[in-house]
């Protein structure tokens, strides 16, 4: 990581930590900043629900949103590059589409259950398990497709159809649905950081920390496909061995965050870009921890907007990250002349 990484990367862990302790002090329910403190170090304080609320909501929520934000931006820059294609996305290729049929399928065909063979998965289990089978598969066509079209607008075009196909799948599932399983899936489908527990937590921190962990490990090959296939082929880079591994990487990050958090749109398109034009290279050994760590402070301050003044509740996530992200995409579609992203 050069110098202008190493300092991005401490300002955003500042700015991550801020974030998150606006958090925790901020919420629908107003809580003295003097009994957080004393709540978090372990003191009594005078409501015992002030504890419940600030341990059971505002401290997963918090860690989601921060570990959410990471998968999505690692798993958007990932495909980017695979690619190269400054408009791939979880979202824009279908994956989140692909990993919605399959929560769909959990909530609308099997409510909410899936047996097989004398086994019986349920709750979040099944549905992590229906995201990521539906995130594969998408995937798994696109990367199929990639060697078919050469073109890189036409195989953005080709996931964009796949989305829809899915979309179509999904709309089929809600007419025959029961209204309260619509109801339950709409909910899910806007998107929020309160969906893990505290108890999930370790589950959800486990999943996300490996494909994590994974997509770090491919930097080097990822920095190699930036100059093309041939000549990362050249340089001893094994391409069926990367695609499939990077696979395995986005579909874990993005079936994980979208069965538990719903499927949170912009923020694995936009936030590579923001990275990119903030350290002004490719080079996936600064960009993508700088990546991640945008990613972390961007969900965190999208949470924190949902949060609404009084004891309203929250707004949908889905309402806020498009404000955030649009523009950063319009920016890039006006200025892709001027900006380098692959070279």
């Amino acid at each position: 990581m050069n110098n202008k990484g190493t300092t991005y990367s401490i300002a955003l862990t500042a700015l991550i930590v801020a974030l998150t302790g606006c958090n925790l002090f901020f919420g629908s329910v107003d809580i003295p900043a003097e009994a957080i403190i004393r709540i978090l170090t372990g003191g009594e304080v005078e409501k015992e629900s002030w504890s419940f609320i600030v341990w059971e909501a505002r401290v997963p929520q918090a860690l989601t949103a921060l570990l959410c934000g990471a998968a999505l931006a690692g798993s958007g820059l990932m495909l980017q590059t695979a690619f190269n294609n400054p408009l791939a996305g979880p979202s824009i290729l279908g994956i989140n589409s692909g990993a919605s049929l399959g929560v769909a399928l959990v909530m609308l065909a099997f409510g909410g259950t899936i047996a097989t063979a004398g086994v019986t998965l349920s709750s979040f289990f099944s549905i992590v398990v229906g995201a990521f089978i539906g995130s594969m598969v998408v995937m798994g066509l696109i990367l199929f497709f990639s060697t078919l079209i050469k073109s890189n607008i036409m195989l953005l075009i080709t996931g964009i159809m796949i989305g829809y196909i899915t979309s179509s799948a999904i709309s089929l599932l809600n007419f025959f649905a029961t209204a309260e399983g619509v109801h339950s899936y709409m909910i899910w489908g806007m998107g929020n950081f309160s969906g893990v527990s505290l108890e999930q937590l370790p589950y959800f921190a486990a999943f996300t920390l490996a494909g994590l962990v994974l997509a770090i490990l491919l930097i080097k090959p990822l920095n190699a496909m930036l100059l093309g296939t041939r000549y990362a082929e050249n340089l001893g880079v094994n391409i069926k061995r990367t695609r499939n591994l990077l696979l395995i990487s986005t579909g874990i990050l993005t079936a994980v965050t979208t069965a538990f958090c719903g499927p949170v749109s912009f923020i694995g398109l936009a936030v590579p870009h923001i990275a990119r034009l903030m350290l002004g290279t490719s080079n996936h050994n600064s960009l993508l921890p700088v990546t991640l760590l945008a990613g972390s402070a961007v969900a965190l301050l999208c949470n924190l907007i949902c949060i609404l003044p009084g004891e309203s509740g929250i707004i949908p996530l889905n309402a806020v990250t498009p404000v955030l992200g649009a523009p950063v995409i319009i920016y890039v579609i006006i200025n892709q002349r001027r900006i380098q992203y692959f070279n």
